[in-house]
């Protein structure tokens, strides 16, 4: 439970977020897979996490008499099958040993056999799963080649992230956050809260700064088993949704089950002007699975404005 929660900002728990499901994800997962590309009969695995919908989207259509998912009683809801779509919905996480077979079966009497396994360490679900039988088919290749753009996209993306780091006023900041040197920043801490779920425990700072404005999570990863991290920070205008830019520095990539760490997050003061006007920004933080683990709102104020 919180020990508090000031006026400013709120943070939500990864146990409350859970329950908002997909709509917390920061977007669906579109995976291609292209089953000429597997020996024949090959079992294909799709990875899903419990109360979160994945879909499995065919060339043809799917016979419904013939498609059936096995054991599922307890652990699924039941199949839906809807013209070339499979929709699939675990009432639950499944174990890490656990694998339910499902065997769709197409109107043309193709059978494609699949094992359902629960989304392993720092491995993203699928919500989508596209299946082309022939690969050099016009949706198949359509589908590779948007795949393949995305992927440039992002690389593109990470590179400018990476050059513009480099000279980066904010990310100076950012990494003395995170090495405890508050002394040599322009930031004076103003309001903390804490937070406790199965997963993690969370201390977070708010700080004021000189036309800066910066907040400092403190994080005890308290999983038996998987690691934790911060996948995405976005920030945006309450009253339009323009995105505003913040940077975040990690004092490791991720926090391994039993260990701690600190995450450190600044903005400039220019990010809070919307048309001539100082506004107030709201900030979101997801984690390594795409769940939103915290939010919160940054008053303008904070800029020391």
């Amino acid at each position: 439970m919180w020990s508090a929660l000031p006026r400013r900002f709120a943070l939500l728990t990864a146990l409350i977020a859970s329950a908002a499901l997909a709509a917390d994800r920061e977007q669906n997962d579109v995976r291609i897979l292209l089953l000429s590309e597997h020996p024949d009969n090959a079992t294909h695995r799709v990875y899903v996490v419990g109360q979160v919908i994945t879909s499995l989207r065919f060339e043809k259509p799917v016979d419904p008499s013939k498609t059936r998912l096995l054991g599922w009683e307890g652990r699924f809801e039941p199949l839906g099958v809807v013209g070339r779509k499979v929709i699939l919905e675990p009432i639950r996480d499944l174990a890490s040993d656990e694998g339910v077979p499902l065997l769709v079966t197409l109107a043309d009497g193709t059978e494609v056999p699949f094992l359902l396994r629960p989304a392993g360490e720092g491995q993203r679900p699928d919500q989508q799963v596209n299946v082309f039988r022939d690969s050099e088919s016009y949706g198949a290749m359509a589908s590779v080649l948007d795949r393949m753009k995305k992927e440039v996209g992002l690389l593109r993306e990470e590179n400018e992230r990476l050059r513009k780091e480099e000279t980066s006023e904010d990310h100076a900041l950012a990494s003395l956050l995170v090495a405890g040197a508050v002394a040599q920043t322009p930031f004076t801490a103003e309001e903390t809260v804490s937070s406790k779920d199965p997963d993690a425990e969370i201390v977070a700072v708010l700080f004021r700064g000189k036309g800066k404005a910066a907040v400092v999570f403190n994080v005890k990863n308290l999983h038996a088993e998987r690691p934790w991290s911060v996948r995405r920070v976005h920030l945006t205008v309450p009253s339009t949704g323009r995105v505003r830019t913040a940077v975040f520095r990690s004092t490791a990539p991720e926090f391994t089950p039993g260990t701690s760490g600190v995450v450190a997050i600044v903005t400039d003061g220019s990010e809070f002007t919307e048309e001539g006007r100082l506004t107030n920004l709201f900030l979101e933080v997801y984690r390594h699975d795409g769940l939103r683990t915290a939010f919160m709102t940054l008053e303008h104020q904070l800029i020391g404005q």
